[in-house]
């Protein structure tokens, strides 16, 4: 595989994995607030959504990587 393709596909996958993780961050913030939580624990409960989400899709992409030859 050429470099170039190799360097635009690790891009595109970052911005994928960093969207997947904002939406979630995001819809578990609108959770929190819309289940009457206060907006500091509903920015809390985001933030753990997104470390979560990013930790998860990492652990995959490591896993991926290792059973690739």
């Amino acid at each position: 595989m050429p470099l170039e393709a190799a360097v635009v596909l690790i891009v595109v996958t970052v911005a994928l994995v960093l969207l997947v993780a904002a939406l979630s961050a995001v819809a578990a913030a609108l959770l929190a607030r819309s289940s009457g939580a206060c907006p500091s624990s509903a920015l809390m409960r985001g933030g753990m959504a997104f470390g979560a989400t990013l930790t998860l899709l990492a652990v995959l992409a490591t896993t991926v990587a290792t059973l690739l030859p």
